[in-house]
């Protein structure tokens, strides 16, 4: 009966269970969906692609730093070469950049302050001062003889804060800097001439452009030298970029911002260099108030050629080859200056050599004269100083020497006091009509005389003060 009983019962739990799992079964999965990891996750396919991609990219990454790790120091010297030679461009600047120089009140301040100040500098140079030039003509020719709209750009070493405008003064005849239009513009740093309003409406009145240090040759100052270039102006600029740090003994290597006006100038510009010395004299370091009575030279160049560089690199379509450009142009002004420096030293040492000689002539021209105003009559030896006739004694003296002593004597250049009659000296004249004794007793007497006379002043100048003394 139990197990009968326990039939039923079995089969029920069964059909019962069975219910159970068809109710709670989950529906079949489509797998073209899922993908499963080795670890037994699934993920959807979309996590799968964004998971691939990811590790592509991670591993090249990986690769990219493997290899720039073996190829060494010489791909990153290639890269920063080729990154820094990506800024340089050619920058095209217009004529008018800033309009403030070219407004009408800077144009009436420049007309009335630069003939000022230039013919002021002119007469202090070649009034108080000595200046030597040498091609004085061939900037005159540039600057008054150049095509209508053909810039001029003037170089030069810089020595002493007034190099600009007593240099360019003294090369310039005064008729010229009546036209405060044809002159010359330049350019000085913001932390000197630009300091405070003054200082900056002064310096922009004679034709001071400003440029800021370390802001490279892209900056806005070197684009108003340019746009002054492109009109048909005169821009004067020192390739040195500061004044010489030894006095102007030598001149510093050029700087990248003069290449830059004349290979971006619109019109190959006219490049006239000169080199001078002699003003760390007139403006030594730490001075203020120039010096007078020194000498300057200066010397100028012919005009620099940059044709060929223009002609081999009329396809400018690399900006790479821009930097190359700027640093062939600016080495050939620093070469060419070079040059003018060396030519300006030896003019100095050869005027250096004749002064010397001139002025030891000139003092024994007034050695001599001296001698004559000399009344040796009063001594009783006049005639015998200046006769032509030999003494007795030179002539003995004379017929005794040999041969090879009398030319040995002649070789030597006489004295500057045997130069009326090489033939009679002092000594010769003591020596034949004053006795030594006699001699000995005359400076004897006269040391007597001086101490007796002394000793007299003396009684003379005490005995009215003890007198005073007494009285009192």
């Amino acid at each position: 009966m139990a197990a009968g009983g326990g039939a039923p019962w079995a089969e029920r739990a069964r059909v019962v269970g069975v219910q159970i799992r068809n109710r709670f079964r989950v529906a079949p999965v489509d797998r073209r969906w899922l993908w499963r990891r080795a670890d037994g996750s699934v993920a959807t396919e979309a996590v799968r692609r964004w998971s691939d991609r990811a590790r592509t990219l991670l591993q090249r990454d990986r690769g990219a730093d493997q290899s720039s790790t073996s190829t060494g120091t010489s791909t990153e010297t290639a890269a920063k070469s080729s990154s820094s030679a990506l800024r340089f461009y050619r920058k095209k600047v217009g004529k008018e950049v800033d309009g403030i120089e070219d407004s009408v009140i800077f144009r009436s301040l420049q007309a009335l302050a630069v003939p000022l100040i230039g013919n002021a500098c002119y007469v202090f140079m070649h009034g108080l001062n000595s200046v030597q030039i040498y091609g004085a003509e061939k900037l005159h020719q540039a600057l008054q003889e150049r095509p209508k709209g053909k810039p001029l750009l003037t170089v030069s070493n810089h020595v002493a804060a007034m190099d600009d405008p007593f240099v360019i003064a003294s090369l310039l005849p005064p008729s010229v800097m009546l036209e405060a239009q044809k002159l010359r513009w330049t350019l000085c740093a913001t932390d000197r001439c630009f300091t405070n309003p003054v200082l900056s409406t002064f310096f922009r009145s004679v034709k001071v452009l400003p440029v800021s240090r370390g802001d490279g040759i892209y900056q806005k100052g070197m684009d108003m030298a340019l746009s002054k270039l492109n009109s048909g102006g005169w821009v004067h600029i020192f390739p040195e970029g500061s004044r010489s740090r030894d006095g102007g003994k030598t001149i510093a290597p050029a700087k990248r911002g003069v290449g830059r006006l004349v290979m971006d100038a619109d019109s190959l510009p006219v490049v006239i260099p000169f080199v001078h010395t002699g003003m760390q004299d007139i403006m030594p370091v730490g001075k203020r108030i120039p010096r007078t009575g020194k000498r300057v030279i200066v010397v100028v160049g012919d005009p620099i050629k940059f044709d060929d560089l223009i002609i081999e690199n009329s396809n400018d379509t690399q900006h790479i080859s821009r930097g190359i450009l700027y640093d062939k142009a600016t080495q050939r002004i620093g070469q060419q200056l070079q040059e003018l420096k060396v030519e300006v030293d030896r003019l100095a040492a050869e005027q250096q050599s004749e002064l010397k000689n001139h002025h030891v002539h000139n003092v024994s021209d007034d050695g001599f004269r001296l001698w004559q105003q000399v009344d040796w009559e009063g001594f009783g030896i006049g005639s015998y100083m200046f006769s032509s006739e030999p003494s007795v004694i030179q002539v003995q003296a004379k017929e005794a020497e040999p041969e090879s002593q009398l030319e040995a004597e002649q070789s030597v250049s006489p004295a500057p006091s045997a130069a009326i009659s090489y033939d009679v000296a002092v000594p010769h004249w003591f020596q034949r009509h004053v006795d030594p004794s006699e001699l000995m007793g005359f400076a004897a007497r006269g040391l007597m005389k001086n101490r007796k006379f002394l000793e007299e002043g003396y009684r003379e100048l005490v005995e009215p003060a003890s007198a005073r003394w007494s009285t009192a």
